[in-house]
């Protein structure tokens, strides 16, 4: 096989998170973005011995159990879902197959396997989106979604996305016709020009209370500005909002300023220009207070699932002491609490840990107290001994040498809550060699039509 010519195979199977695995000429190729069963056609980009990687090009017949057709109208060209042909059950059972395969490797001994829960709703089941501005081809008109499947500059106008509510497709719809009539200009990746970065917009399942805040850099020196100033732009952009027919209502609508070079949505200071800078959500009986950028599970009630699971695995903890590290906005804290004796969160950033507090007082709770700060860095201050400990941490898992200090608490018991498979995998190694067995595992999905899924793993102290 030789780099840049073109071949065609079948997809044996697929590792987490997309990395298609086929055989030709009796090499491995690794392809992503493909499914089991499909016969595709590829070009190699790199060539190793044994091995090549490889780019989809065509899928030339699809796997046995894919649908005929796409079930979003965006999926050919939107990067945002890889599943959109393979109805739920399917997805779910290569979701299980990737995960269970992945860890099964590293966990010593047996284990009580609780198998996949599904997700309460597989559409417009996310309360947040951050969309983009840009353009779909270089210099065509203005565009705003998601960024188109292998692209780093082409934006695909996403107004009809299966994985959002309807509010949330008619609010960029109405966005994208304002700006564009107004001949608003975006901000360029090479040049740094322009004015319009994202639109994120956050819906309450529960509540159908939405937050729309429209991301931009401070520089107005642009076409528009020689008609109307900043604030008349934004005020017309606010009263088509609040003109639109929504089920929900608008608890804010909100203005960041954004002048980092990353491309990610980042505050500089938000301005309200309507309502307030937050909104409620429900979750098993508790309420939570959510700003703009502040942590909250994307899917509302796939995270009941999720933590109504953690529940069961941590069992009674009456009269017990809890540390729930990485903390996010407190969720698993309150819901452990009010039989708790006490919950100490930590959670590195401050704006998750203030609503975290907000959100313990709202909810009449007051034997939690949230600490600011690296676990890393918090493990070496607190005194308090914990008799279970929750671990939530993000996709890259827990740092190495944090893992020690937990470890070194000795408790009877810890449930590891992870949204990355092989970061789950890594850590489990050192636990289990620190003394800890995994006792039982279960997967949540949380994330229909993509390939992420939430793993929970009990693990309990063995004893010579």
């Amino acid at each position: 096989m030789k780099k840049g010519e073109i071949y065609t195979g079948i997809v044996e199977k697929v590792d987490f998170p997309n990395k298609g695995i086929l055989h030709i000429e009796d090499e491995k190729v690794v392809v992503k973005n493909v499914l089991p069963g499909q016969t595709v056609e590829v070009v190699v980009t790199k060539q190793k011995t044994g091995k090549c990687e490889a780019r989809l090009l065509n899928v030339v017949s699809r796997a046995a159990c894919e649908t005929p057709e796409r079930a979003c109208v965006h999926a050919a060209d939107c990067g945002g879902c890889s599943y959109q042909t393979l109805p739920y059950e399917e997805q779910l059972k290569l979701k299980e197959e990737q995960v269970k395969g992945l860890l099964d490797e590293v966990i010593r001994g047996e284990y009580q396997y609780d198998g996949i829960k599904a997700s309460p709703l597989t559409s417009g089941y996310r309360n947040k989106m951050e969309f983009s501005f840009g353009d779909e081809v270089k210099d065509g008109p203005l565009a705003l979604g998601m960024h188109k499947r292998g692209s780093f500059y082409d934006i695909v106008t996403v107004d009809q996305c299966l994985l959002v509510h309807e509010d949330c497709c008619r609010i960029l719809r109405a966005t994208l016709d304002y700006f564009k009539e107004k001949n608003v200009s975006f901000l360029k990746k090479t040049s740094h020009q322009g004015y319009l970065r994202h639109l994120l917009v956050r819906r309450g399942m529960r509540t159908g209370e939405i937050l729309a805040d429209l991301v931009t850099t401070t520089q107005t020196a642009d076409s528009w500005a020689e008609k109307e100033t900043e604030e008349e732009l934004l005020e017309g952009w606010k009263q088509i909002l609040l003109a639109l027919p929504l089920s929900g209502s608008f608890a804010g609508i909100l203005h960041t300023k954004n002048d980092s070079l990353a491309d990610a949505v980042l505050n500089d200071g938000t301005d309200v220009l309507y309502g307030q800078d937050y909104f409620y959500e429900e979750l098993l009986g508790l309420k939570f207070k959510i700003t703009p950028f502040s942590f909250f599970q994307t899917n509302s009630l796939g995270a009941e699932v999720l933590y109504d699971t953690v529940r069961q695995y941590i069992g009674d903890t009456s009269g017990q002491k809890v540390f729930d590290l990485y903390s996010g906005t407190g969720t698993i804290a309150q819901i452990l609490a009010p039989v708790a004796e006490h919950v100490t969160g930590v959670e590195i950033v401050e704006e998750a840990v203030e609503a975290a507090r907000e959100n313990a007082a709202l909810n009449g709770l007051s034997n939690c107290d949230f600490i600011a700060g690296d676990v890393l860095k918090v493990l070496d201050t607190l005194e308090e001994q914990p008799d279970l400990i929750v671990l939530d941490p993000p996709r890259d898992g827990i740092h190495p040498k944090a893992l020690p200090k937990i470890i070194r608490y000795g408790v009877d018991r810890m449930v590891y809550v992870s949204c990355k498979p092989t970061s789950l995998a890594r850590d489990l190694i050192v636990l289990q060699a620190g003394g800890y067995r995994v006792e039982r595992m279960a997967l949540v999905d949380m994330f229909p039509f993509t390939g992420h899924v939430e793993t929970v793993v009990l693990l309990e102290k063995k004893f010579q």
